[in-house]
């Protein structure tokens, strides 16, 4: 809990919090509301670039902790958005109905079904996002371009899918199309349950960063440090060699 905390107070980049707040845009009356999942998973990725900036892995690295645990540091950050976001948009969407605003007609209505197809996306994402990722400790964009491509997908596939003849009570909001969606939103939380804890929590062993266990320290990386640091070793042994 404590890495959590240090992840959120210091590691954590400000939009995340924008973003998480983004949730109430399901009260707006014409919105493709599936657009806010992509927000859910854009916080990641500039989180992690932030973190990468200011060399959070290698500073967390020195810390009396094992590196497994700042891997689920990360991950339960992130999931913990990702939930907020999805938690924070339920009193907006109850407003909505409450208010009786139209049907979005961009797609489709935030119910039931639609927050079980949230808890999909954002458990295929993570899935494939955090293993890419720690794949190198570094390269964010490659595996937030990966891990979009599936969720793009996804997003097409839920605004799309009420306009299946035979699939449009998940764009209802009536109690019996309500009780009908339940399955969807319980296999959407069965699937981010069993996806945290078998995949990010069981396997955070395998996801250790492998750049930690090499992490040089901050500007190390640098072309221009390198090159200095090589023309003054190559200098030394000249003088040695005198």
């Amino acid at each position: 809990m404590k890495l959590l905390y240090k992840e959120f107070a210091l590691a954590a980049h400000p939009s995340l919090f924008i973003f998480t707040f983004l949730g109430c845009l399901v009260i707006v009356p014409a919105y493709p509301y599936s657009v806010i999942f992509m927000f859910g998973c854009l916080a990641p990725f500039i989180t992690f670039m932030f973190a990468r900036e200011n060399n959070d892995a290698w500073f967390t690295a020195i810390l009396p902790v094992k590196k497994r645990e700042t891997v689920k540091a990360k991950c339960m950050l992130i999931i913990a958005v990702q939930l907020g976001q999805l938690i924070i948009s339920v009193p907006f969407a109850v407003l909505r109905n409450i208010l009786s605003i139209p049907n979005n007609p961009v797609g489709m209505d935030a119910t039931v079904g639609w927050y079980g197809f949230g808890f999909i996306i954002f458990s295929v994402f993570d899935l494939l996002f955090f293993p890419t990722y720690y794949k190198s400790g570094y390269k964010a964009g490659k595996a937030f371009l990966l891990a979009m491509i599936p969720v793009a997908l996804l997003m097409a596939c839920t605004e799309g899918i009420i306009y299946v003849p035979h699939l449009s009570w998940l764009d209802s909001s009536d109690p019996e199309s309500l009780l009908r969606q339940l399955p969807v939103l319980g296999a959407g939380i069965l699937y981010m349950s069993s996806a945290f804890f078998q995949r990010i929590i069981l396997r955070s062993n395998g996801m250790k960063c492998k750049s930690i266990g090499k992490l040089e320290p901050p500007g190390s990386q640098s072309w221009g440090v390198r090159f200095i640091c090589y023309a003054s070793f190559n200098f030394l042994l000249l003088l040695r060699s005198r």
